[in-house]
């Protein structure tokens, strides 16, 4: 599988430091993405947030910011179509709806099944599959609502330590729970889950925090340790850029 990363580190507005977690403030996520396909030549980045056939968004509202990524089932290409045009425009469209308001930050649940029920709806014929995590920071409450189907997922760092994780979802060795959308008479056939299926979980967040967000081409090849490690120069770098 190919990677996708979307990096937030939590401050709070127009502060970068000594809020406490019961300070009355917003906060707020500065964020980063990286990806790029297993094949180098063709180039890092297509057009918008997609690498390979992994896409990602990240999304503010007056209410929250949201971070998104979605994994294309490579499969597909077997079959003469694009494994990145569906979790493309799966990220997008579930973008557009938080940019526009259509969603409550206590239920990203809610903003993963809108969007791919737009999908299926689409006049455009799109076909595919992928799984999808999406992670909304309220951020008044100052808390973190998630929702995960399939293999990709989350990690929420604090201190240098793994303190939150999202639950893999596999019907079986390599075959992850998934959005799809199959060619006509072959809905039966091909394997798609519901999108209340995701796993679901909230829980509050500390300024400081680190909320990273892949695709199993990161989880797969990449030990705890190993993502700490890198984080740890993220945030030293993060930090220094900002206060100069």
């Amino acid at each position: 599988m190919l990677s996708v990363l979307s990096y937030g580190r939590l401050v709070a507005r127009a502060v970068l430091g000594g809020l406490s977690q019961t300070d009355g403030r917003d906060y707020s996520l500065v964020t980063a993405s990286y990806g790029f396909g297993k094949d180098f030549r063709k180039g890092i980045l297509k057009k918008g947030m997609c690498y390979g056939d992994d896409a990602c968004f990240v999304a503010r509202h007056r209410s929250a910011d949201v971070l998104g990524v979605a994994d294309g089932v490579g499969g597909w290409r077997d079959y003469g179509v694009d494994p990145s045009q569906f979790s493309a425009t799966l990220m997008k469209t579930c973008e557009r709806l938080v940019k526009e308001g259509r969603f409550t930050p206590s239920n990203p649940v809610g903003i993963l099944t809108s969007g791919y029920y737009e999908l299926l709806q689409n006049k455009v014929p799109l076909l595919g599959s992928s799984t999808a995590c999406i992670v909304v920071l309220d951020r008044r409450s100052h808390r973190l609502h998630t929702c995960n189907l399939g293999d990709s997922g989350f990690l929420v760092v604090r201190g240098g330590e793994v303190v939150h994780r999202s639950d893999e979802q596999q019907h079986y060795f390599n075959t992850p729970f998934q959005l799809s959308i199959a060619p006509p008479g072959a809905e039966g056939v091909v394997l798609s889950d519901s999108p209340e299926a995701a796993d679901s979980s909230s829980f509050d967040v500390q300024l400081g925090d680190i909320i990273l967000t892949a695709t199993d081409g990161l989880f797969d090849n990449m030990p705890d340790y190993m993502i700490l490690q890198e984080l740890k120069k993220l945030k030293c770098f993060l930090f220094l850029f900002l206060i100069l």
